[in-house]
């Protein structure tokens, strides 16, 4: 319903009319400061912070070398798969492969980040035949290196869980778990990433934190 709207008093009306006038003005503040109220009520609370992410230098499906660095400035979600999985990796990659359809698009369109964990088996050309095979476009990049580059990203960037008990020839044991990462590279949220919840709220969160509405 529109505000009451406040009319300038005739000249002939009784004085007494002027107090009306007075409380038709509060009745009005009252009613844009109940709205605000509203509004402040209805807005989601601030994403905490949950830690950062280290400075990191890896390479892409490209072959072209890919760090934090070049990340900063973006919100972006990063998981943890390798090619040869049997497990829930295809699930996962899958997920991705929705939220790339899913997430809001536009001139600053959230970025998905998927670091292999079989660095020895996950070259360049491996990941780029199964992104190809993902369907993944530009703003979905595959992140390979070095086995200790990646068992640190785990152990001291992400802190999901993980394990490295097996030879460099076998994957690193790896989470199931989407990380949403704000644009000063803080980590703001974890989700199962087979949970088609979990994947929803994600979907919530980064949008909301893409635009302002949770940093």
């Amino acid at each position: 319903m529109p505000s009451p709207t406040l009319r300038r008093p005739r000249l002939q009306k009784h004085i007494t009319d002027a107090p009306r006038l007075r409380w038709s003005a509060l009745a009005v503040a009252g009613l844009a400061l109940g709205g605000l109220g509203a509004w402040i009520a209805l807005r989601p609370p601030p994403l905490p912070v949950l830690g950062g992410v280290p400075a990191f230098s890896l390479t892409e499906r490209s072959g072209q070398p890919l760090g934090a660095g070049d990340l900063a400035g973006h919100v972006w979600i990063a998981d943890f798969v390798f090619t040869r999985c049997p497990d829930f990796c295809p699930a996962l990659t899958a997920r991705m492969a929705g939220l790339q359809k899913t997430l809001p698009r536009g001139s600053d369109p959230i970025r998905l980040v998927s670091f292999s964990v079989d660095p020895a088996h996950d070259t360049p050309d491996v990941l780029r035949d199964y992104a190809a095979h993902a369907g993944a476009g530009s703003g979905w990049v595959f992140l390979t290196g070095s086995r200790e580059a990646i068992a640190a990203v785990l152990r001291d960037g992400f802190k999901v869980a993980w394990a490295d008990d097996g030879p460099p020839s076998t994957p690193i044991t790896h989470s199931d778990r989407f990380v949403l990462v704000d644009r000063r590279l803080r980590i703001r949220g974890y989700y199962h990433g087979t949970d088609p919840a979990e994947v929803k709220r994600l979907v919530r969160d980064a949008a909301a934190l893409r635009d302002g509405g949770a940093s």
